[in-house]
């Protein structure tokens, strides 16, 4: 993908490293996570990039952004407030996947002034623990029994403390043909990088104490404030799209779901035009 011009945002936690191309409507697009890389996202940033203005930045905790934290939900919206008051976007439609689906939603709750739309794509769920548990094991149920072994491994030598340098990659490119419909059909793996400390923090601040995602507080706000919000979900998803879009969709009025036949997680993979056509659909007056 060709990502246009660079930009830096400096916080006052640190600073954010983002790209902006195109012209048209403004679009903030989120990568998924927490703690991921941004660059498995390039074909879809490209899909949608035709005949909108579109910005993506690295979240914090992997470089080319600082590294360092907090790693917490309302320092995750506001880094991306301070890229949209960076770029002069007053307003923007905010498209989000996976755990950037749950931050997009969190973002307009937030700021329902600066949020003309937004569109989670198979997201982290505003119900329940979002889902998690469910993505969780179906994902080992997925993996062949070598690789499975092989995470269960790496997941508790991380758990006792005692990861070493490449585990978290090996951890990621294991479980990446679980993210697909097909396991024997699935993108190249790309060029990835997790950081265990934003994620950790990030999923431990979503579900609060009582492992519980609070989302019909963050529902009632977007109901209220009349954000026009939609849900796409691959149908063949690891993500039980059943107790995380639909469930999440119901809590909010005027909210729409999605469901993509044969789609995995990354659901532009198995259906390329999807995520565009949903947000042309959401942002079209």
């Amino acid at each position: 993908m060709s990502r246009g011009k660079s930009f830096t945002v400096t916080t006052d936690e640190g600073t954010l490293a983002g790209w902006v191309s195109g012209d048209g409507a403004p679009v903030l697009l989120l990568h998924g996570g927490p703690g991921l890389s941004y660059g498995y996202m390039d074909e879809l940033a490209d899909e949608i990039g035709a005949g909108f203005q579109l910005a993506t930045y690295q979240q914090r905790g992997i470089e080319p952004s600082s590294v360092s934290g907090p790693f917490t939900v309302a320092r995750a919206i506001g880094d991306a407030i301070a890229v949209l008051d960076h770029l002069g976007w007053e307003r923007a439609s905010v498209v989000g996947h996976s755990w950037g689906g749950h931050l997009a939603l969190r973002l307009a709750a937030a700021h329902p002034a600066r949020a003309v739309a937004a569109l989670a794509v198979d997201p982290l769920g505003l119900v329940g623990d979002g889902g998690l548990t469910a993505m969780g094991a179906e994902m080992m149920a997925r993996m062949p029994p070598a690789a499975r072994a092989r995470r269960i491994e790496l997941d508790e030598r991380q758990a006792r403390g005692e990861e070493r340098p490449g585990d978290a990659v090996e951890a990621l490119r294991l479980a990446w043909p679980s993210y697909f419909a097909d396991p024997f059909r699935v993108a190249p793996f790309p060029d990835l990088s997790l950081c265990t400390e934003a994620a950790g923090g990030l999923i431990a601040d979503v579900l609060g104490g009582e492992g519980e995602v609070r989302g019909d507080e963050v529902a009632a706000v977007l109901g209220a404030a009349g954000v026009r919000c939609a849900f796409l979900a691959g149908a063949a998803s690891p993500m039980p799209w059943g107790s995380s879009s639909r469930a999440s969709a119901d809590l909010i009025s005027g909210a729409s779901v999605t469901v993509v036949p044969g789609g995995g997680h990354l659901p532009w993979f198995e259906s390329p035009g999807c995520v565009r056509a949903a947000l042309v659909a959401l942002t079209h007056d």
